[in-house]
């Protein structure tokens, strides 16, 4: 019952992967969806590593060169960002110039915000890829994050999104805090962008500024880290897939990254976090699921 499960499940993926390969070791279809995938839920409260792990189990892909290629990709998202707040790295420019003390404020909170999973990363990488890179980690997470998600969202029914301050008013001292509450994300499944945006709104930013916020420190922290991964585990990663897939999968991250960056900003204007504390709590039942039964 369980073959035929992962049967199923694996005959769906292949239909949408279009079964074309690339003479690299991934097929052309694959290399889309992970970059769908990646460009979709890098910047959505719902975890992108959780999601590309139970893509890559499904699709039968594994290993030291599969995990590079996941970390590789999000090279399209953290471009999205450049693209979308392409003022704000202006003005960082200038302030580092002396000219923009607003955007030479801006860069000081980014740094602090991203130091504290830079480092524990860095302290904790063996640890953490040993103890927490697994499906079940990834629900676990999943769950938890969903019901963080609910909490919140009730708490603040009746809050305007608008409520709070800019991002001109955050402190370093806040900036600090934002960044401890990322530490969490080196976490499979917990998301990056949902303890970021939940730590910069208890410390008083709005949500638009929250959200624009998480996505500024993502281009630095998920920079830092495809830099580190592609110059540590690149070669690997190339040996297995070539230069065709990565980029491809690149390109299409981009794509999606900016289309979903896009919608969630929107849509967050407008509505909270609910939906996502539910789809959290979904995808946690489906996939453990599938888990519990030998799916996969």
């Amino acid at each position: 019952m369980a073959s035929d499960g992962k049967t199923a499940v694996l005959y769906l993926l292949s239909a949408l992967s279009l079964a074309q390969t690339t003479g690299d070791g991934l097929s052309v279809g694959a290399a889309v969806l992970l970059g769908v995938i990646e460009g979709i839920t890098e910047w959505l409260p719902i975890s992108s590593t959780g999601h590309l792990a139970v893509t890559q189990e499904l699709l039968g892909i594994d290993g030291d060169a599969a995990d590079s290629y996941a970390i590789a990709i999000q090279a399209g998202a953290i471009l999205a960002v450049l693209g979308l707040y392409r003022a704000r790295f202006v003005s960082i420019v200038d302030g580092i110039r002396g000219g923009d003390p607003e955007g030479r404020r801006l860069l000081l909170a980014l740094v602090v915000a991203a130091l504290p999973a830079a480092v524990t990363g860095l302290l904790f990488e063996d640890a953490i890829k040993e103890h927490l890179f697994g499906i079940g980690p990834v629900v676990v997470a999943w769950f938890l994050g969903g019901v963080a998600i609910l909490v919140v969202a009730r708490r603040r029914r009746d809050v305007s999104p608008d409520a709070g301050e800019l991002i001109s008013s955050l402190t370093w001292r806040s900036a600090l805090i934002i960044g401890l509450a990322q530490v969490l994300a080196l976490w499979p499944g917990v998301s990056r962008s949902l303890v970021t945006i939940l730590a910069a709104t208890a410390v008083g930013l709005a949500v638009p500024a929250a959200v624009e916020f998480s996505f500024l420190l993502g281009f630095v922290v998920l920079g830092g880290a495809t830099a580190y991964e592609t110059l540590s585990s690149g070669s690997e990663m190339v040996a297995a897939y070539g230069y065709w897939t990565p980029l491809l999968g690149l390109a299409v991250a981009l794509v999606a990254s900016i289309v979903a960056m896009r919608w969630m900003v929107a849509y967050l204007n407008r509505r909270g976090l609910g939906v996502f504390g539910w789809y959290r709590i979904g995808i946690a039942i489906v996939v453990g699921g599938l888990l519990v039964t030998g799916t996969i």
